[in-house]
């Protein structure tokens, strides 16, 4: 039954169906969604607007990256021009690309800073998911902190999906924390990752909530590939480079808090901590994927504090079913908090993020492939990077069955800068660029990261770059920069 879930008797009065909700929002409005990485989001009322076809030209903003129940049926449905920050989902790539949907990218741990600085696009409505609502209309989020409480604080109206699939136990794991404003002499006083310095539930105005549907659905849940061979060697790379870091003196047996981006690669490469020898680990990060939640189950990890839990269908089971154990050891915050600079830089911690391409000085592309192909989006690898004690990229060497090689001479599209990479990872090896120089770099790169299939090609080209490049700190040759990927556009192989 709902009604326990809504303690305040007036709200009760308020249930609707989803096309009751859908019927509210309007063309030409601006919606926020709850939402952090196939967690969190609603899912019945975005698949009302769609069903009704009527709402055209929406924008459309969420905390990262939500499901076909939302970011699909939209698109889908011709209903979507606008999107921010990041999207995962296959039809509204496909849009962006087009140029059907603008698509604004934007650190993760900017987008609430971004919501409450409404002279760009204000909310007309937030649509968020929820698993209580508290008796003075307090909102408890599901599995995302995300720009929830930016969104609530920021809307002219509220609607909520009560989504009784997921336990309403979960009230306590949410620690929600207003980012002082500019000019606030006060910091956030987070000094250790399980440190809790706001409240369970987000205050709303109960005057905005103008509806809420019940749902009792888990919806898309993240797939993640198995561990294979190329990831397990990039896991045995950067745990063996850990390890040496330690015997030098330079991290403490524990480590610093990690952070892992998102995706099957860092999903391996954190299984590959469970029998690394590791113990006492901690997180701060955006978000917990299976490896992690398993990390702490076993007790490898002693707590983490992200903005989402982001679990597979068997994830969410085994998360439940662990619920009294987990509940003192995660803690989920609002993304401007989990991504925030201050909190990274004290805690001092490693940043593990995933790379689409490396250049041979160490730029990273996150985002653009081919230079002009949105993929996801640069997420929090930025707010991290430039942030962290020690910043590492990771990548397989190669894709596309191995016509193209993640490591080239010049990104075509630069997210993290070569000055906010620290280590660099591919199966072959880890390469360590603190100190280096830009030929240096190259060079350790070319050696340590490329495959052997193009790194007799990645020589040559340095060795051009050196005799031809107009100055010699960071030689480049302009005229071939960018002609693996002219090469590969046109005969579909690097």
């Amino acid at each position: 039954m709902y009604e326990e879930r809504i303690r305040n008797a007036d709200l009760r009065n308020r249930v609707i169906s989803p096309e009751e909700a859908a019927a509210k929002i309007r063309s030409h409005m601006v919606l926020g969604f709850s939402g952090f990485t196939s967690a969190g989001y609603p899912k019945a009322i975005p698949q009302a607007i769609a069903s009704r076809g009527e709402a055209q030209d929406l924008t459309v903003f969420t905390g990262a990256s939500t499901g076909p129940e939302l970011d699909g049926v939209l698109t889908k449905a011709g209903l979507m021009s606008r999107r921010s920050p990041f999207q995962s989902n296959v039809d509204s790539r496909k849009a962006i690309n087009e140029g059907t949907v603008e698509f604004f990218d934007q650190h993760l741990g900017l987008m609430p800073r971004f919501i409450r600085d409404s002279r760009h696009h204000h909310l007309d409505y937030a649509i968020i998911e929820c698993c209580l609502v508290t008796e003075d209309g307090g909102v408890v989020p599901t599995l995302c902190g995300g720009s929830t409480q930016a969104m609530l604080e920021q809307a002219d109206h509220v609607l909520l999906e009560l989504n009784l699939a997921h336990s309403a136990k979960v009230y306590g794991i949410h620690d929600n924390y207003r980012e002082p404003g500019i000019g606030c002499r006060r910091g956030i006083p987070i000094y250790e990752v399980t440190d809790r310095i706001g409240t369970p539930a987000i205050p709303c105005d109960i005057e905005k909530i103008k509806g809420i549907v019940i749902t009792d659905d888990f919806g898309a849940t993240p797939k993640f590939t198995p561990v294979d061979e190329v990831s397990t060697a990039i896991a045995g790379h950067l745990i063996d480079f850990l390890k040496s870091e330690i015997a030098a003196g330079a991290l403490p047996e524990y480590l610093y808090p990690l952070q892992s981006g998102v995706g099957s690669v860092a999903n391996a490469v954190l299984a590959g901590l469970m029998d690394s020898g590791f113990r006492d680990l901690t997180m701060y990060t955006e978000v917990v994927q299976d490896s992690a939640l398993e990390l702490l189950i076993a007790g490898r990890m002693r707590a983490a504090s992200a903005t989402s839990l982001s679990l597979s269908r068997a994830g969410l089971d085994r998360f439940y079913s662990h619920l009294d154990q987990l509940k003192g050891k995660i803690v989920l915050r609002p993304q401007d908090i989990s991504n925030h600079p201050e909190i990274i830089r004290r805690l001092g911690v490693i940043t593990m993020n995933t790379a689409i391409e490396a250049d041979i000085y160490g730029n990273i592309n996150s985002t653009n492939i081919m230079g002009s192909r949105m993929m996801n989006g640069i997420g929090g690898s930025g707010d991290f990077a430039r942030n962290a004690q020690l910043s590492i990229f990771m990548t397989p060497s190669t894709a596309k069955g191995g016509v193209i090689s993640s490591i080239v001479p010049m990104v075509t599209h630069v997210d993290n800068i070569s000055q906010d990479v620290h280590v660099l990872v591919t199966e072959y090896g880890a390469a360590d660029l603190r100190g280096k120089s830009p030929k240096e770099r190259a060079e350790i790169i070319i050696e340590t990261c490329c495959h052997p299939d193009f790194r007799e090609p990645l020589w040559a080209y340095y060795k051009r770059a050196l005799a031809e490049s107009h100055a010699l700190h960071n030689p480049v040759c302009l005229t071939e920069a960018f002609r693996w990927h002219e090469r590969y556009l046109k005969k579909g192989a690097m």
